[in-house]
This record gives C-alpha cells, sequence and structure tokens, in this order.
C-alpha cells in the first residue's frame, strides 16, 4: 500500500492511493465501518503495522463506494509522519560521501537526531533564516518504524518497518560544523522534507535495491544507489534497538550519498528561489521550494 496525508479544514487525514485515487479513510470507516482502525493519521501510525491489515480490507470493501476515493491533483499531501516520536539520522553512511566529506568510513554508524520541527512535508515552502549562509541539500531514504522494537537482530529488523518515504536532510554547514555536535545545523524549521508517500514494506521488498536521485532546479545533483550503504538498513535498525527502544511511528534518515554541495569543488549553497527535488525508487518525487527566512 501507498499512504498518504492530506490537508483538509479539519487538519491532516489519512488516505491510501490506489488506482482509483486517494482513499479517504475517515469517510470510508464512517460508512462502511471500520472496527479497530481509528481515523486520526497520528493514532493509525501509533498502531503501526497492526493498522495495515484493517487498512487493506478497508481498501477492498470501499472499490463498490467511487466517491469515497478523491484525485490526488485535488490535494495538498502533508508530510507522511507528520509528528514521528523521534527523528534519528545517519551521517556518513555511503563511502563515496565520506570520502567528498573529506572524513574516513565510519567503524560505527554515526547517529544524530532532528525534532519535530524539522519535519515539512511536500510542496512545502521551507525558509532559509538568515543566521546562517552555507545551506546544502541531502536526499536520504527514509525508514518508519511500524512495530516496538528492543534488541532486534539484524535478521528480524525489516519485520519491524511500517514503510519507507523520500527524505531530504536539509543542513547549514556552517551551524552544523560550529561545534563537534551537529545537532544545531540539522535542526531548523522545516529542515526535513518528507514525502509524498509512505510505501508498505510489500511496496519495497528490498530497500538496499533502490535508485535515490536529487535534483537541484532541474539539474541532476546526486544518483547513487541504497546497495552503496556502509550500514544497510537492517543492521542500522539493529544497531539503534541495541541501545534505544524504537516506537511505531519513529523515523530514521539513513544517510546521504556523494554529491552534496560540501563536496563540490564550487560550493553554490542553496538560496532562496532554489528548488530541489528527491526521487527514490517506487516512493514519488520530494520538491520543495527554498525561501528567504528572517
Amino acid at each position: 500500500m501507498i499512504l498518504v496525508t492530506y490537508h483538509t479544514l479539519d487538519g491532516l487525514a489519512l488516505g491510501v492511493k490506489t488506482g482509483r485515487g486517494i482513499l479517504d479513510v475517515a469517510a470510508a470507516c464512517r460508512r462502511l465501518g471500520c472496527t479497530g482502525l481509528p481515523h486520526g493519521v497520528n493514532e493509525v501510525l501509533g498502531l503501526g503495522t497492526e493498522a495495515l491489515e484493517p487498512l487493506r480490507h478497508l481498501v477492498g470493501r470501499a472499490e463498490a463506494h467511487p466517491d469515497l476515493f478523491r484525485a490526488e491533483s485535488e490535494l495538498r499531501l502533508g508530510p507522511p509522519v507528520p509528528r514521528p516520536g523521534k527523528i534519528i539520522c545517519v551521517g556518513l553512511n555511503y563511502r563515496a560521501h565520506a570520502a567528498e566529506s573529506q572524513m574516513e568510513e565510519p567503524e560505527y554508524p554515526v547517529l544524530f537526531s532532528k525534532f519535530g520541527n524539522a519535519v515539512a512535508g511536500p510542496g512545502e515552502e521551507v525558509a532559509l533564516p538568515a543566521a546562517a549562509e552555507q545551506y546544502d541539500y541531502e536526499a536520504e531514504l527514509v525508514v518508519v518504524m511500524g512495530r516496538r522494537a528492543k534488541g532486534v537482530p539484524a535478521e528480524a529488523a525489516l519485520d519491524y518497518v511500517l514503510g519507507y518515504c523520500n527524505g531530504n536532510d536539509l543542513s547549514a554547514r556552517d551551524l552544523q560544523t560550529r561545534t563537534s555536535q551537529w545537532l544545531l545545523g540539522k535542526s531548523l524549521d522545516g529542515f526535513l522534507p518528507i514525502g509524498p508517500y509512505l510505501a508498505t514494506p510489500e511496496e519495497v521488498p528490498d530497500p538496499q535495491n533502490l535508485r535515490i536521485r536529487l535534483w537541484l532546479n532541474g539539474e541532476l545533483r546526486q544518483d547513487a544507489h541504497t546497495r552503496d550503504m556502509i550500514f544497510p538498513v537492517a543492521r542500522l535498525i539493529a544497531y539503534i534497538s541495541r541501545y534505544m527502544t524504537l516506537e511505531p511511528g519513529d523515523i530514521i534518515a539513513t544517510g546521504t550519498p556523494e554529491g552534496v554541495i560540501l563536496g563540490r569543488p564550487e560550493r553554490d549553497w542553496l538560496k532562496p528561489g532554489d528548488r530541489v527535488a528527491v526521487e527514490i525508487d517506487g516512493l514519488g518525487r520530494l520538491e520543495n521550494t527554498l525561501v528567504a527566512g528572517d
């Protein structure tokens, strides 16, 4: 399944992308009934993988009710995970990116965090504050957890995933490198656009077999493959869950490949008016325009 959120007068609503359009989950539940399946976006995400079978059943029953489906072109999509419990990011997880950053390949995953204020949706404008100058992009595969995970072995780790989406780990490099801790340059408002879709695992049978690309104003800047990760998704989940409990709705941004501005001979940092687009196989296209901030 492909899950989405979209804006309504009452806030974000949950939808399922199908060949007929976007199923309005709340409307379908009201008409057809869906015992055990909450209507709210965050409540469904909180159920994690337990929500998938009821959602599939609901989609099947809704096929006889075409008015429950809405044209995607008429909707303004939101972030597929509007309020993640934890945002765990992985640095230097592609060999070529470590090299272009002039840093050694890590022996262990390099983990840092973002906060909920950083989440932005597809099409949303992202402000570049005047407090920094060296703004950069980072296309990333984002993993959304679907089950409580503590001490999960790598061979079972993918069973704990709810789905996958595009992400752009926007960074203010001058703030990131001001101290040895990267947090400040990573957690500005809107600096983690995600979406437009959340693809459940049957749509992405192998997260290490995906092409990942990023365009800046139409110019292809990043073009790599998730098989080039130093630490694959399953190993990341196993490693992180050894030290902290992962919950449904937590997200892991798995690192960016080579091609960031930091690694270019001429560092043409992002500026207001720039448009950045990220595509990963099967996950749609995430586009955001950058604007001037305070």
